[in-house]
């Protein structure tokens, strides 16, 4: 009698790496709203830029064009939940929205954030990121480059504000999706030592959370890659930092400070003449990371790409030579940093999730698809 053998084949399962906690920045800029009609003209926004930016050498990857999605509206509920659907599909834990509150409760952009809130939709974590700076006719309109910089919305930072600041934020803290490090909602602050007083400031809303019900807050200041940023802003009360480091591997590609620096000066005051300030993305990423990254209390950032001319133009810092293959190996080289930590701070920030005018983005172009999704995905699903 002929025995037949019946083998079933199960494909092999590849588990979410959750130990990793990739977080990534989102811009709200993608509406009209009323101050960027008065500013920069009816209907503009970060796409007005973008779709008008234009090659400056040979081989320059501009404009970028948007795929899936296309040149989107945030106030459309359907764009925001199909965001989030890609990011959770490449293993993003959360979006970081940026939030705008200049002071005296004067915000901008609140708008969208405000209704993802209050609509519990998309059902997808998140945090906050205070975007603590002033915002200028060069803040976002590429054609301002050529005028002189005028303030238009000032960071301001009353005494008063303070209480009125974190009850603004309270909702969000308190909501089921808002992320959390050490039981603690997280919340970033921009630009950390601007803040008078800080330590102060931290201090009383650490008070204020812990009379609302909550075990208190865990701050992040972002720091630009100054070793004694990170020590002045951990000292200043913050919990963690995250380190922006595209200044420090620009210095060491272009060979040390005094290089780095006089082209700095000589592009910003010297633009049509001074040759761009170019860097190849290959070595960037070889010097991006830091020893500070590998402490407990600094959460790395990865970043697909930079190139800011869509807003900057001739004065714009430009990486060249960007692949999904190199983003891929640039966050393994970040997850190797973070991988031995304790748990909850396994996090890595991804700078951004739709910087398009500074050219690190994540959503789908035309050029690449989702192929700088799919090797983050690859890397953090593994």
């Amino acid at each position: 009698m002929r025995t037949r053998v019946i083998a079933f084949y199960l494909p092999q399962y590849h588990p979410l790496k959750t130990d990793i906690k990739t977080l990534t920045f989102y811009l709200p800029q993608y509406h009209t709203f009323k101050e960027n009609d008065e500013w920069w003209g009816k209907g503009f926004t970060e796409w007005t830029n973008v779709g008008k930016a234009k090659p400056l050498f040979k081989g320059h990857y501009q404009p970028r064009v948007p795929a899936d999605l296309g040149y989107y509206d945030l106030r459309c509920p359907w764009v925001r939940e199909a965001q989030a659907e890609m990011a959770r599909e490449a293993g993003i834990e959360g979006f970081m929205y940026w939030h705008y509150w200049f002071g005296n409760g004067k915000t901008l952009m609140a708008n969208i954030f405000q209704e993802v809130l209050e609509s519990g939709k998309p059902d997808f974590p998140f945090c906050l990121g205070w975007a603590n700076h002033s915002w200028t006719r060069r803040t976002w309109n590429s054609d301002a480059q050529k005028h002189k910089d005028l303030d238009l919305m000032l960071q301001e930072y009353p005494e008063e504000d303070c209480e009125v600041h974190f009850n603004a934020v309270l909702p969000a803290f308190k909501d089921k999706r808002y992320i959390t490090v050490d039981g603690k909602p997280l919340f970033m602050i921009y630009a950390p030592l601007d803040v008078p007083n800080i330590t102060d400031y931290l201090n009383k809303w650490r008070k204020m959370a812990v009379a609302a019900g909550l075990p208190g807050i865990h701050f992040v200041g972002l720091v630009q890659g100054w070793e004694k940023g990170f020590h002045k802003v951990i000292d200043a009360g913050f919990d963690a930092i995250t380190t922006g480091n595209l200044w420090n591997a620009q210095t060491a590609v272009n060979h040390g400070y005094f290089w780095q620096m006089l082209k700095h000066k000589l592009r910003q005051k010297f633009p049509r003449v001074t040759p761009l300030d170019t860097y190849p993305y290959a070595k960037i990423i070889q010097h991006f990371f830091c020893e500070s990254d590998k402490k407990e209390n600094t959460y790395p950032q990865i970043i697909p790409n930079w190139d800011r001319s869509p807003r900057s133009g001739r004065r714009a810092v430009i990486y060249t030579g960007s692949t999904p293959d190199l983003f891929k190996r640039h966050v393994q080289n970040a997850v190797n940093l973070i991988k031995d930590k304790q748990p909850e701070h396994r996090i890595l920030f991804l700078r951004s999730w739709n910087e398009w005018a500074e050219g690190n983005y994540m959503e789908p172009d035309l050029k690449f698809g989702h192929g700088y999704l799919n090797a983050l995905k690859e890397v953090i699903k593994e």
